[in-house]
């Protein structure tokens, strides 16, 4: 795999302004290192040359020497050969929690912001009834439907229909969920010791497939702002992987919705080295106030995708039910991969997601408005408690992602459960190491529950900040960390 190229012009832009009091070097150096810290320049991305990078930023040769030196000797830059300067971290930098970790119960009084999901909609009990009501149909099989219920593929089809994508439901397969649909569509495509292009920050929960298949990961960082085409064109060139796991519908951590321009580049580019997408659609229903039309599914411009998605965003995920879109003989690749290990999703939950969807294919206007409500609760209690703290605000989405002001996620968090609200940090959601000045707060609970959550996190930065001391008490069930959802 060639290291991907960072241009000049593009690496100028992210340092920003070298004036000031300090030593130029030290500044170019610093905001190198904390680049490559927070994943916004990904490790094995090689950096411009330091004649071009020179010229790019307007400095003396000297300048950009020094600052490479610093960052060589402080080990976020290795010198390769035929490679130039490569983005790394220093050992033992490269943290990222890859298991799926779940606490027992959650204490009361505690706030849990681990999970971006909503309580059941409304109507859920009608459903379930008439669920039931509808089952005796079935039950004189055996139950194991390795594709799914019928009519429940109808609707998942007429629904990618409705959003400007024509399928039938020969073309879906019902999955227990859009995790075990992603390491399906993994499993069919990688080999051991794959590449795989992958966002960073991205969803955690494909790690461990990736981990068990010993892929090796080629990062492209996603902005608080969106996505660097020119940089992810050039690490797809560079890649040589067999797939790419894309999240561009309201992208979890950061809410940024890729528009039809950009997916059009990216497929360009996938299609060019003949990689397949893997596309996870679980945020796409969720729509908060985005004006105008979305996007088109990324599978309009990439024939070659494999679209992944879950009721447990627009409806429920208590029913644990997902799904696989995906064409031709990609179809007999994911089904032969599938068995193993998943070999039919529950009945009676399709038949209760079915009569949901019946009523509303997506989340219901109720739900949005909650969530809306909820977003700008936080915001405005962020805003006003923890000032040092940036954000964009999403137009879509479940959550808010938050850059601190210093790499203390780690202490952020722990810090933040002894205050009382239990929060997912950045590292979590690294593909390649970094993001220690991040955490990401899902805003799916009530206003005052949010705002509550905001003054407790306050007090938690604040501990930190001041040097304070994280105590250990009530770890026991919670040391490992709560399931990132």
């Amino acid at each position: 795999m060639a290291a991907p190229v960072l241009s000049a012009v593009r690496t100028a832009e992210l340092i920003g302004p070298t004036s000031g009091d300090r030593p130029a070097y030290q500044v170019v150096a610093d905001s190198l290192r904390l680049l490559i810290a927070d994943g916004r320049i990904a490790v094995g991305t090689r950096l411009p040359s330091e004649r071009d990078l020179t010229s790019a930023l307007a400095l003396s040769r000297t300048t950009v020497s020094s600052a490479y030196a610093v960052l060589r000797e402080r080990g976020y830059l290795t010198s390769r050969r035929g490679s130039g300067s490569v983005a790394s971290l220093p050992a033992g930098a490269m943290r990222r929690d890859t298991g799926l970790h779940m606490s027992a119960q959650v204490p009361e009084g505690m706030i849990d912001l681990t999970c971006a999901a909503q309580r059941a909609p409304a109507g859920m009990t009608q459903a379930a009834e008439a669920a039931i009501a509808a089952s005796p149909g079935y039950l004189s099989g055996s139950g194991y439907l390795l594709n799914g219920v019928p009519e429940l593929r109808e609707a998942i089809a007429a629904r990618y229909t409705a959003r400007g994508l024509p399928t039938t439901a020969d073309e879906v397969i019902v999955t227990t969920g859009a995790v075990v649909g992603t390491a399906i569509a993994a499993r069919a495509l990688l080999s051991p010791g794959d590449t795989v292009v992958m966002e960073t920050p991205t969803y955690p929960n494909i790690f461990p497939t990736l981990t068990q298949l010993r892929s090796r990961i080629a990062a492209v960082p996603v902005e608080p702002t969106g996505w660097d085409v020119a940089t992810m064109v050039s690490t797809i060139r560079a890649s040589g992987a067999r797939a790419a796991i894309l999240l561009p519908d309201f992208h979890n951590p950061t809410g940024n919705l890729m528009s039809d321009e950009q997916r059009a580049v990216v497929a360009k580019a996938l299609a060019r080295e003949r990689i397949t997408a893997i596309v996870d659609e679980t945020v796409v229903e969720i729509a908060l106030d985005h004006e105008g039309p979305m996007p088109l599914p990324f599978a309009t411009h990439h024939p070659d995708t494999i679209s992944v998605g879950s009721a447990s965003k627009s409806h429920w995920g208590g029913l644990r039910i997902g799904w696989i879109r995906a064409s031709g003989s990609m179809l007999e690749r994911l089904t032969a991969a599938r068995v193993p290990f998943d070999i039919g999703a529950p009945v009676i939950d399709q038949l209760v997601l079915l009569q949901l969807m019946q009523v509303t294919p997506g989340i219901t206007a109720e739900r949005r408005r909650d969530l809306v409500a909820g977003r700008d609760a936080l915001a405005g209690a962020l805003r006003e408690r923890l000032p040092q703290l940036r954000f964009v605000l999403p137009s879509g989405g479940l959550s808010l992602w938050l850059e601190l002001p210093d790499p203390v996620a780690a202490e952020v968090t722990l810090a933040a459960e002894d205050e009382g609200v239990l929060i997912a940090s950045g590292p979590r959601f690294a593909a390649a190491g970094g993001l220690d000045r991040w955490i990401r707060l899902p805003y799916v609970l009530t206003p005052d529950e949010l705002v509550e959550a905001a003054t407790r996190l306050a007090r938690a930065v604040d501990r930190v900040a001041a040097g304070g001391t994280v105590s250990r008490r009530g770890r026991s069930e919670h040391r490992h960390g709560p399931l990132v959802a």
